[in-house]
Parts: structure tokens; sequence; C-alpha cells
């Protein structure tokens, strides 16, 4: 349950940042937040990552749809990770996807903000913070923890 709550708290974080980007910027327009860093700039965004795929909203809000509904599944019953740094993992994936099915779903976009300005990178959004720091904790997790787990599992059954 405390999984779950986090997860929603990080999908009205998303919320509220893109509220207060659509009710004070306006679109394509940008203003300072970390000086030299990041800007809050207003972006559209009907596609991906790099906004790829730009003509298939719905598609992808149907992808958005069926990844939150089998995050979900996932983090209500442990699996594939039952350990609370791996359940963390599977909470973050789930906040972004079903941040950015809200946008698709309602707006018919994602609403994107953050613009690095040091680096020429896609503009993007809380949302999607969650779903790339949630899916690099998963692979490190999947990749340190799992062969330790199957010597576990294997020594118990040898044993």
């Amino acid at each position: 349950m405390l999984y779950f709550l986090l997860a929603a708290a990080l999908v009205a974080l998303d919320q509220f940042v893109k509220l207060q980007v659509m009710t004070h910027i306006p679109v394509g327009e940008h203003v300072p937040f970390l000086p030299y860093l990041v800007d809050l700039t207003y972006v559209r965004n009907t596609g991906a990552a790099f906004s790829i795929f730009s003509e298939h909203t719905w598609i992808l809000a149907g992808i958005s749809l069926v990844m939150s509904v089998l995050l979900g599944w996932c983090l209500w019953k442990g699996i594939p990770f039952q350990k609370p740094l791996g359940r963390l993992t599977v909470t973050l994936l789930l906040a972004g996807a079903v941040g950015n099915l809200i946008d698709r779903a309602f707006r018919g976009y994602v609403v994107d903000m953050f613009n690095v300005l040091f680096m020429d990178f896609a503009v993007f959004n809380v949302a999607d913070i969650c779903i790339v720091v949630g899916g690099f904790a998963a692979f490190a997790y999947y990749v340190l923890f799992t062969s330790k787990l199957e010597e576990l599992h294997e020594t118990d059954h040898n044993g």
C-alpha cells in the first residue's frame, strides 16, 4: 500500500508541475529555473521521447495504459521484485507511466517543461524522470541482486 501511495504522490507532483507550467508559461516560451542549467519551457509533445511517434498519440496512450496496469499488478503481487528497493523501482515506473497516460488521455499530448541548457536534449517532465530513474534502477537491481538471489535459491535446494 505504501508503494501505491508513493506512486500517487509522484503522479500528483507531476500533474501539479504540469498545471503550473500550463497556467504560467505560454506554449513555446521559457523561464529560468536553474540558471545556466535548466529552463522551464512549455512544450506539447504528442510523441514519445524526442517526439518520436508523434503521429501516434493514441497508440502511445494504449501502451501507457497497458504498462500502467501491468506495473500496478506487478507492484501488488511483488513480481518480479519482492524486496523494498526493487518494489521502489516498479513504483517509479508506474508513476511515470500513469503521469504521461493522464496527459495523453485527457489532453492529447504530454506536457514537457524541463529544458537542459548545457546539452542538446529533449524537453522532459516529472513522469519522464520517474521512468528513467526507475528503469535504470530496475536494471541495476536486476544486475546486482538477481544472481545473488539465484545463488541463495540454489543453496537452499542443494543444502
